[in-house]
């Protein structure tokens, strides 16, 4: 029989820890946690499989630290390194490490992300420890929260808004984990959304909607709630880039409002009803019993490939290196000069969009060989469900394409798992260009290449028995 355990370590930083990234935001630092940041482990077994879904809130993992944090937790828990999904949440309002042009709270930022793999392993063994009998379900509701992020300027220029036109998918994803007895162990929620509610003017630390979303289902069904990014690259929220806290408290309680809905509804057994008896009482009352005619499937398989997708041109890390340097030296006499907020939050905009590209430029130099970037493709079957993920911001159109297109019963759909390779747009938004498109590391034909794989993968463990 399926064994499913959770567990969960507390990350929450320290106040004053380097804070976010924002090209708009005058401040570095912040002033405390409004929610907890979290890591929350879920794993699974069955006939000699065993999987692991870490689920972190931080804003990236890169492929090297990815592939640092799964080798330790399979050293210590005994999982295969395959078999490990390390995935992260993506929120942009917590400690930031790699903004260089932040120059406070790096120190507690250092700190924060040195504990953050010992408490993967301390969630990952904690779980296995506890896990127990388990019976998984799917369901499959929708939520309004998120829109297209790509809107259009009248001259006809992109910039990250509203577009009410554009492809949305408002899918919310759940995969339900209960004991024998029926009581919920764990909920895996997936839903596409960039977690950007909070913004340049927000100055606490938060893990932003998924974290009220993880609040609202635990006091709702029980267990514990994992979140998994679904394909947000082009996805963001209809109320954000705000400093007002109760805009993420407000998204996240909606979205965990339906996904306990959803979880609610599953029920990993079908069921009979029986007319047990009809009682006599002030009026005759029908006692039923609805008893279960088969046990759920608890099959456990996980399929990974690694595919070569075309790189696009970028910047040579030299020219990005130029280019931040001079930015920095500005915004160091802009500060200097005690100038206005206005004049700092022009300077520190164009910091952060140099720094950007050096990031882009570096991760470019570091994976590319012979012109193609590896990135691997990665699914995970747990009964009658499929998830599968890319080390990438994938735009929500190749959710859609593989969902429709897969032959698993059900198809959850993720990025940001096992490492970040930046975004992954469509062909069309290419020739659109946009912020996503300038900051990307593929070329065009790479979306069909990585849809192509994940029907792959969700082939080889859909057909496994």
């Amino acid at each position: 029989m399926l064994q499913a355990g959770v567990a969960r370590v507390d990350i929450s930083p320290k106040t004053g820890v380097a804070h976010a990234g924002w090209g708009a935001q005058t401040h570095q630092v912040s002033v405390g946690n409004d929610m907890p940041l979290l890591v929350t482990a879920l794993v699974a077994s069955n006939e000699g499989i065993e999987i692991a879904i870490i689920d972190v809130d931080i804003l990236l993992f890169t492929p090297e630290q990815d592939k640092d944090i799964r080798k330790l937790v399979s050293a210590e828990s005994g999982i295969p390194f395959g078999n490990i999904r390390l995935a992260y949440t993506h929120t942009h309002s917590g400690p930031i490490t790699f903004s260089q042009w932040i120059k406070e709270g790096i120190d507690l930022a250092e700190d924060w992300w040195d504990a953050i793999p010992t408490a993967c392993v301390k969630a990952v063994t904690e779980a296995k420890a506890t896990a127990t009998g388990a019976r998984t379900g799917f369901g499959r509701g929708s939520c309004d929260i998120n829109i297209n992020r790509r809107a259009v300027r009248s001259n006809g220029e992109l910039f990250t808004g509203r577009n009410w036109n554009g492809f949305v998918d408002h899918d919310v994803d759940v995969v339900s984990f209960d004991d024998i007895e029926g009581h919920p162990i764990a909920t895996i929620v997936n839903y596409a959304m960039h977690p950007t509610i909070m913004a340049h003017d927000n100055q606490w630390v938060t893990p932003d909607f998924p974290g009220t979303l993880r609040s609202v289902v635990e006091d709702t069904v029980g267990g514990m709630c994992l979140f998994l990014q679904g394909a947000s690259g082009n996805q963001g929220p209809v109320d954000g880039f705000t400093g007002d806290l109760r805009v993420y408290r407000k998204a996240g309680s909606k979205l965990g409002a339906e996904a306990s809905r959803v979880r609610l509804n599953i029920d990993p057994l079908q069921r009979e009803e029986r007319l047990d008896q009809i009682l006599a009482s002030g009026a005759d009352l029908g006692i039923y019993t609805d008893v279960p005619t088969n046990e759920s499937d608890g099959t456990l398989a996980v399929s990974n490939i690694s595919i070569d997708l075309p790189s696009r041109d970028v910047l040579t890390p030299e020219a990005a290196q130029t280019a931040f340097d001079e930015g920095q030296r500005r915004l160091d006499s802009v500060r200097a000069a005690d100038a206005s907020e206005a004049d700092v939050r022009q300077a520190v905009s164009e910091v952060t969009r140099a720094n950007i590209q050096l990031n882009v430029a570096l991760l470019s130099h570091r994976l590319t060989e012979n012109g193609h970037i590896k990135v691997n493709v990665q699914s995970m079957r747990i009964g009658e469900s499929v998830l599968v993920s890319l080390p990438v911001e994938p735009f929500a159109e190749l959710a859609d394409e593989v969902k429709k297109r897969s032959t698993a019963v059900n198809t959850i759909f993720s990025g940001f798992s096992n490492g970040h390779i930046n975004y992954l747009p469509t062909d069309l938004a290419h020739e659109e260009g946009g912020y996503e498109v300038g900051v990307c590391v593929f070329a065009p034909g790479s979306a069909e290449l990585a849809v192509r794989a994940s029907l792959e993968v969700i082939d080889d463990v859909s057909s496994r028995t």
